[in-house]
């Protein structure tokens, strides 16, 4: 074949495959350009401008429209925020977030003395026992914080009434933290209260552990959900080591008094034989008067 004509082949091939591959990326950028036309196509989502707990009541000040593009808008949106003046928020929303219908109060719902009852997850009970600072772990717990319950009470059975203290919950889903006022010693007392997401089973074990002890909350992890094994509890035994004994007390009694001698029975009376005591010593003197001769003893005297 001359080389001028394998040149000419070999252009004409060039020029085909340039010819597809253009034709290539036109169409690869004109899918590209209709699908960005179709993400563009955005909606109005209603989200909060600032952080609101449970129970806040909705203002217009608390919220704002923003676009959202259609295949990312969540489920229960809204588009307004004249829809949502005046409702109530039962989940915590923080400044940004998209505001949806489940996390409000229905729209005849209960004021929000009545937002608990919207929290409770269904088949679980929420139960409310008082704590002291410290075994509320001196105020850190919050709403959605995850706490184990320790248990301080007397062994049973016990004689020397020797304590135990053992976790008898783990992983609890705090929903509410709050405050009671109680009268101790005929004066006001602030308690603090936490309010805790249970099963049925996991709530009357609360509740009566609240009434045979004393109950301390350990603030877990955010990430820490795993259950522990399960634990033996401790004693004071157990936390001061082995080299120390716990027992009874045992009472020293005082030395008991020396029994008396057994005394003689004669007859059918057992009489006590009177003591005699010991005569003293006697010392004899004799006198000489005349033809008179008589002896003198100290204790008597004897004439002859």
């Amino acid at each position: 074949m001359p080389r001028s004509r394998m040149v000419i082949i070999v252009t004409i091939a060039a020029l085909v495959c340039a010819g597809l591959a253009s034709m290539g990326a036109y169409n690869y950028l004109k899918k590209q350009e209709t699908k960005t036309t179709t993400v563009t196509s955005l909606q109005q989502l209603v989200v909060a401008t600032v952080d609101m707990p449970v129970g806040t009541k909705l203002e217009l000040a608390q919220m704002k429209s923003v676009p959202m593009p259609q295949e990312s808008y969540p489920p229960g949106g809204f588009k307004d925020p004249k829809e949502l003046a005046g409702r109530f928020v039962v989940r915590y929303v923080s400044a940004g977030d998209y505001i949806t219908e489940p996390k409000l109060v229905p729209k005849d719902g209960a004021a929000p003395s009545g937002v608990m009852t919207y929290i409770v997850p269904k088949g679980h009970r929420a139960v409310t026992v008082a704590v002291n600072e410290v075994a509320g772990v001196a105020g850190f717990l919050a709403p959605n914080n995850r706490v184990d319950v320790v248990l301080t009470t007397p062994l049973p059975n016990s004689a020397t009434g020797e304590t135990l203290s053992k976790i008898v919950l783990q992983n609890v889903p705090i929903l509410a933290t709050g405050q009671v006022t109680e009268q101790k010693e005929g004066k006001p007392a602030v308690t603090p209260t936490v309010t805790m997401d249970l099963s049925p089973e996991d709530a009357e074990k609360l509740v009566h552990a609240s009434h045979k002890g004393s109950l301390q909350l350990l603030l877990r992890n955010v990430l820490d959900t795993d259950k522990l094994s399960e634990t033996g509890g401790t004693t004071i035994a157990r936390v001061l080591g082995s080299g120390v004994k716990i027992g009874p007390v045992v009472a020293t009694a005082a030395p008991a008094p020396p029994r008396p001698r057994p005394v003689e029975e004669s007859g059918a009376t057992a009489k006590a034989a009177p003591v005699k005591a010991p005569e003293p010593p006697k010392h004899a003197v004799e006198i000489i008067k005349g033809k008179e001769r008589s002896t003198k003893e100290f204790g008597g005297e004897v004439t002859k």
